[in-house]
């Protein structure tokens, strides 16, 4: 950074004109950015804003100084960094540099940086630099919520761009598919219904959300319905976006065996294709007829082909073993049920022993351990009996699948579909990450639908940039959260001569800086742009209670 002064002169008199400019190298050629013109500065002021910018890395120098004041400013390390990789992978770009793509943006960063609702969005850009990164002169939690419902109409717009950025003239082949579900805290919400939840909370209202990703497992888009939609119901929307939307012709879907069944398989166009599972009653069925036989789960894999039908079948020892040791432990707890009610019975003579036999029997029941176990009370002793024949069959199938796919053989063997099955772990992890590890998808602070599909997808986008951390930070011995917080200790420090400030940004300390290197990113000497009026409303409607 540096002053840059020419004299000017214009109809017989002499002006002087005072710019702050900053060069830097792009493509090997030196270019200047103008951060702001300082000609209406006086001699005094210009003077010491030169004094300022030779000593900037000794800033104690400045005291010498009348009227030298430093204070600590917005933090803006993290929401600088994640600006820069948002405009390196074309997200900045996908969302537009209109009011509304901005606030977009600004969206996604904090959702990176500090989950939350619309209103914490604000009072995290109230600490953060991000509206003056970003350009942003006036923002309230309004203006986010009127964001979400502008992120919901222009959706598949966005996400066509970015996969056209992604994958250009040569999009994939293969794409994985899976379904979750996200609970919400009330009942007020247009798209809560009660349904199956995957989250184990009971009573609890929920929305069902469908991602679709690419072969990497990087969501490509996502799909918010009603919490009482069935997987198979899903399916359609996903063939129309990779249809309408990408324009893609040739298609492997991949998806979970509670997905893709026969209506879906069937309801699929011309030229797609699908690697899915069967269940384990479907193994069971086929094995009674004679087309697989036990001999054929191994650990390696096995093909067997039915009516043009393919199906890759393995044994997992591991997951064999840990399904056995499950079994073990819901037989110890019973077993242990089973001696408490006994001794319970025995120190109260006058206890009912049908009702304590009946606990047992409900509690083998909730372990789903009735078809191998059963309780009988004889003298008031209750004991378990394992009946080892159905316990044989139970255990026959342990760590057993079948994948099913009409892929041919030419375009992938029996090990191919089954590492693409295996694919799906992909997404099922992002899942966990929008979910619970990192980018909090809930706690649901909207209640209408576009509100609702708004924030969803904010949270997808986030993922993106999650993902581009981890990618970077790899090899180095942090959590990306951690990276982040490190980052975010980076603040502006404000100096403050006369009635002029300098937004100074100051050296990160060593691991600042070597984060930063592996994002291929350099903080700026100063902060552009003015600061922004972020406000919150002092009285907040029924849409910022959680839904």
């Amino acid at each position: 950074m540096y002053l840059d002064i020419a004299t000017i002169k214009q109809n017989g008199k002499i002006y002087k004109r005072y710019l702050l400019r900053n060069s830097y190298r792009e493509n090997g050629k030196v270019k200047h950015d103008t951060i702001a013109n300082l000609s209406g500065c006086t001699e005094r002021e210009i003077n010491a804003i030169q004094f300022a910018l030779k000593n900037k890395n000794n800033l104690d120098k400045l005291a010498v100084l009348d009227n030298v004041n430093a204070v600590l400013g917005k933090r803006i390390g993290g929401v600088f960094a994640l600006h820069e990789l948002a405009e390196r992978s074309g997200l900045s770009k996908a969302l537009g540099n209109d009011k509304q793509g901005r606030l977009a943006l600004l969206q996604v960063l904090a959702r990176v940086i500090d989950q939350g609702s619309r209103l914490s969005a604000v009072r995290f850009a109230k600490d953060h630099a991000v509206c003056e990164i970003l350009g942003i002169r006036k923002l309230d939690e309004d203006d986010l919520y009127e964001n979400l419902s502008w992120l919901a109409g222009k959706q598949e717009e966005i996400e066509k761009e970015l996969f056209r950025q992604r994958f250009k003239d040569a999009p994939p082949t293969l794409f994985l598919y899976d379904v979750t579900s996200s609970y919400l805290e009330g009942e007020h919400n247009a798209l809560a219904r009660f349904g199956y939840n995957r989250d184990g909370k009971k009573k609890k209202m929920q929305i069902v959300v469908g991602m679709l990703a690419g072969p990497d497992g990087m969501p490509v888009a996502a799909r918010v319905f009603t919490g009482n939609t069935n997987d198979t119901k899903t399916v359609s929307e996903q063939v129309r976006i990779l249809t309408e939307s990408f324009g893609v012709k040739e298609v492997t879907l991949v998806g979970d065996r509670g997905m893709l069944r026969g209506p879906q398989i069937e309801a699929m166009p011309d030229g797609f294709r699908y690697i899915t599972a069967i269940s384990k009653p479907q193994i069971e069925k086929m094995l009674t007829m004679g087309v697989l036989q036990m001999e054929l789960f191994t650990e390696s894999v096995c093909e067997v082909e039915v009516r043009g039908v393919r199906y890759v079948l393995r044994r997992n020892p591991i997951r064999a073993l840990q399904i056995a040791e499950t079994r073990e432990s819901k037989l110890a707890a019973i077993l242990k049920k089973a001696e408490e009610q006994t001794k319970h019975l025995e120190a109260h003579p006058k206890a009912d022993a049908t009702k304590a036999l009946k606990r047992i029997e409900a509690k083998i029941k909730q372990l789903k351990a009735d078809r191998w176990l059963f309780a009988k009370e004889e003298s008031r002793n209750i004991t378990i009996v394992k009946d080892d024949e159905a316990l044989s069959h139970e255990a026959l199938l342990d760590g057993c699948y079948a994948i099913k796919s009409d892929v041919s053989r030419e375009a992938a063997d029996a090990q191919t579909l089954h590492d693409r099955y295996c694919d799906l772990e992909n997404v099922e992890r992002a899942f966990r990450t929008m979910k619970t590890a990192h980018l909090e998808l809930r706690p649901v602070y909207v209640h209408k639908e576009a509100s609702t599909r708004g924030h969803v997808f904010v949270v997808m986008l986030a993922l993106m940039l999650q993902r581009e951390l981890e990618s970077c930070w790899r090899d180095m011995d942090l959590t990306v959260e951690e990276g982040i917080g490190e980052l975010d200790a980076v603040r502006t420090q404000i100096i403050q001569i006369n009635d002029t400030e300098i937004f100074n940004i100051p050296t990160p300390t060593e691991q600042g800086r070597r984060l930063l290197a592996k994002l291929n990113v350099k903080l700026p000497s100063v902060l552009p742009g003015k600061t922004a009026n972020v406000h919150t409303k002092k009285k907040l409607p029924a849409e910022r209670k959680p839904a």
